[in-house]
């Protein structure tokens, strides 16, 4: 007799970049795949890639109010969870002077507060069940930072510290925690899925201008295979200790390593001051 080692996944944003790739390796590999998508026509495309096993969901993940019962009725239609991905979200860029406190809070609505959304609406039968892996796709950008996405960086710093946090509070539940930070990956993410603040401000050309250009020049060409990514993904979920946090891509590890040694040199330079503060003994 053989036994059915298929798992279920909500994956966010499966209509494009890496969570169409996500949802396409765990598809081939035999999962069911509940997948959320803004638009019917997304919907429907997104059913075409297996009319058995992809299971859309219309759903924005910043309607906070409509994921409880979205998430309840997948579930009763499609069965329990056992994987959530937490991928929708989108880049903003833009010098902080410049850029709205409105484009601050959408950039959190879709980055944070909607994962968040999502993690709270499967927690309860997780739970329940004693297992389950929690994917917050984050970036190398939620720990090396970058001048011209001061909010998006932000808003994966802060998804990175709820993520870690989450895992320890969920450690003895059977629930596993994981933040996926990719680096630069072959999508939309600097195309036209990129929100741009419109320059104002001339001190910031300097610093700005080369990194907007730049970025718009490697779009299309970055170094990252979305398919590999979803392979590294599918090779997570079956780990048994999956690793708190996961970079993607050589050149996020580089970028982390230069920070790393930059962080050690910067505290030994300061370490007496740092030590200055504790009441004398």
């Amino acid at each position: 007799m053989s036994v059915d080692t298929s798992k279920t996944f909500l994956i966010t944003g499966v209509s494009s970049g890496l969570g169409r790739a996500f949802a396409e390796g765990a598809l081939k590999a035999g999962h069911h795949v509940i997948g959320t998508v803004r638009r019917a026509g997304d919907a429907e495309a997104f059913t075409a890639l297996s009319s058995d096993r992809a299971h859309p969901l219309v759903l924005d993940v910043t309607d906070y109010d409509a994921i409880p019962a979205a998430v309840a009725e997948a579930e009763r239609q499609v069965g329990a969870i056992d994987i959530l991905v937490n991928n929708a979200g989108y880049g903003h860029e833009g010098v902080l002077e410049e850029s709205s406190m409105d484009d601050l809070q959408r950039q959190f609505a879709a980055n944070v507060f909607g994962p968040v959304a999502m993690i709270k609406a499967v927690l309860p039968g997780m739970r329940a069940r004693r297992q389950g892996h929690i994917v917050n796709v984050t970036s190398m950008g939620g720990f090396i930072t970058m001048p011209g996405i001061s909010f998006y960086c932000g808003s994966k710093f802060a998804l990175e510290g709820i993520s870690e946090a989450l895992g320890k509070e969920l450690a003895g539940l059977g629930i596993r925690v994981t933040a996926l930070a990719p680096g630069q990956f072959r999508t939309d993410w600097a195309g036209r899925s990129m929100d741009r603040t419109p320059r104002s401000i001339a001190d910031y050309d300097a610093v700005m201008d080369p990194i907007r250009a730049g970025r718009q020049a490697k779009s299309g060409n970055q170094p990252g295979d979305p398919a590999r990514a979803a392979q590294a993904l599918l090779a997570l979920v079956a780990a048994e200790q999956p690793p708190v946090r996961l970079f993607l891509g050589e050149d996020a590890l580089k970028l982390v390593d230069q920070k790393f040694d930059a962080m050690k040199a910067e505290i030994a330079a300061w370490d007496t001051l740092s030590r200055s503060t504790d009441f004398a003994s």
